[in-house]
């Protein structure tokens, strides 16, 4: 059979039963709604409320960021409808690399999938640097300091961030033991950090300043995203990092008793929950300290300390720390996901597909993804990792939005469980926010995710394309043909 083309995709059918058709275990089934609430609030809220509400803050929106949370939700929101469609018609563990592979072919389903990597890994990073910076903290307080060489990245006054790489390790290892243990584990973490940030809230509005929100807006200094309504913008695209949740909650929803019901509902509650808690911290932190001074790795830790409870300002570290292991566990858990489909369909190698059979999980992927993000958070500031992965992210939900578009087209008859409301103008929507975000980030990170994507490319040409090629799974067909049509 020759290389596939840009016109060849995979059905839906056939995505449906790859793992039924494995011959050997497959992911077990066992999760419910509340663990992908759970799981996307898990994601959600991590590194985006602990860490990088206080640089995007102090560097581009001021006391705006409480509306640059809000436009990322309602971009998020707008493509939560469009994933919970997807999620619930297509169940299966690739989230975007699938839905694109069924709309749009093999090559754009490689390009999302090798962005995908970029986008978990990276995310994984992030929080891991993230949870350094808490846990270093938190020893300062008990008068114990790392040494310089293990405490920070190289360019950052050290050799190595050994605390950011320990605890992406540790992680892995727990979820390469089975899920139904780490969704567990991720569920009680989750429940105390809401607990810790309600706390935070509460104590914190009393003693907020509205002065330090005047004005809301600050003015532009010249240059774009430097404040003013474009740094709202640019806020907006920074800490869009923080809903990366929603792909995760996608990518487990193969692994849920009833997906049909239980996706649409974990993607729209996990939304629900953290909208609101993201404004809601950026309110009360940009009110208790002045923005300039929030570009810090312990932004909320530095808020408290402005109440005079010393005390509580060690439950918040502690709280930041518990947010940060969700957050790591759930995008470690969503790309150890996204590597097994691929595998599955022959993109990548055949041992990212090995299920374990005692485990009933993807545990070679998940070991070999463990090492690869430890070594990355290990050595790269956390500034250029959270810009890779919120444009990575946007990327990927604009195709979402497309695949909902052109399964509407191609596969007009297929039971839609859930299913977007208001026709066109939500998907269209949705790809039309997330460009408006894209658009507002530095160019140095376009120029990263264009080297990472030409990356991609020559592996698919070089490896992925062939192999691809052998696999009786799919189906040359245009995406933009109408049901029953050949790409004539």
């Amino acid at each position: 059979m020759p290389p596939p083309s840009l016109g060849t995709r995979k059905p839906i059918a056939a995505l449906l039963a790859s793992e039924a058709d494995s011959g050997g275990p497959t992911l077990a089934k066992n999760l419910s709604a509340f663990s992908l609430v759970c799981i996307g609030v898990g994601a959600t809220v991590g590194a985006g409320i602990f860490v990088l509400t206080g640089t995007a803050a102090a560097n581009f929106a001021g006391p705006g960021l409480m509306l640059s949370f809000v436009l990322g939700a309602v971009a998020s929101g707008l493509v939560a409808l469009c994933y919970a469609e997807l999620a619930a018609m297509m169940p299966v563990a690739g989230s975007t690399y699938s839905y694109t592979y069924a709309t749009l072919g093999a090559l754009p389903a490689w390009i999302i999938g090798w962005d995908l990597v970029l986008e978990f890994a990276m995310a994984a990073a992030t929080i891991a640097v993230g949870w350094s910076g808490y846990a270093q903290s938190l020893l300062a307080d008990a008068g114990l300091r790392l040494p310089a060489w293990f405490a920070a990245a190289p360019g950052e006054g050290g050799l190595v961030n050994g605390p950011a790489a320990l605890v992406v390790l540790g992680l892995t290892a727990l979820l390469m033991r089975d899920n139904r243990g780490a969704a567990r584990t991720n569920a009680v973490l989750v429940a105390l950090k809401v607990v810790i940030i309600l706390a935070f809230l509460g104590i914190g509005a009393l003693h907020v300043r509205p002065a330090l929100w005047q004005p809301l807006v600050p003015a532009n200094e010249g240059a774009f995203g430097a404040f003013g309504w474009s740094g709202i913008l640019r806020g907006a695209g920074v800490v869009f990092f923080a809903y990366v949740g929603f792909e995760t909650i996608s990518t487990a929803a193969g692994e849920t008793r009833n997906p049909q019901r239980d996706a649409p509902v974990g993607l729209l509650g996990a939304l629900v929950v953290t909208a609101a808690l993201y404004v809601a911290v950026a309110a009360v932190l940009t009110g208790l300290v002045p923005y300039r001074e929030l570009d810090v790795a312990d932004p909320i830790a530095k808020a408290m300390a402005v109440t005079g409870l010393t005390g509580f300002s060690a439950a918040i570290k502690l709280g930041a720390l518990i947010g940060l292991t969700t957050a790591a566990l759930t995008a470690l858990y969503g790309q150890a996901r996204i590597c097994y489909a691929m595998a599955r369909d022959r993109m990548l190698p055949d041992v990212f597909s090995r299920i374990g059979l005692r485990s009933r999980t993807p545990f070679v992927a998940q070991g070999i993804i463990g090492l690869a993000t430890a070594f990355v958070a290990a050595l790269v500031p956390i500034n250029i990792l959270g810009e890779l992965v919120s444009i990575g992210t946007l990327f990927a939900f604009i195709l979402v939005c497309a695949s909902v578009l052109i399964l509407r087209r191609t596969e007009p008859d297929l039971p839609r469980p859930f299913r977007v409301p208001g026709g066109a103008i939500v998907p269209v929507a949705g790809i039309l926010a997330c460009l408006a975000l894209m658009a507002s980030l530095p160019g140095d990170t376009w120029l990263r995710l264009l080297a990472w994507l030409g990356l991609g490319l020559a592996i698919w040409f070089g490896y992925g394309r062939r192999r691809v090629g052998r696999d009786p799974g799919f189906e040359r067909t245009s995406p933009f043909a109408g049901p029953g049509q050949s790409p004539g």
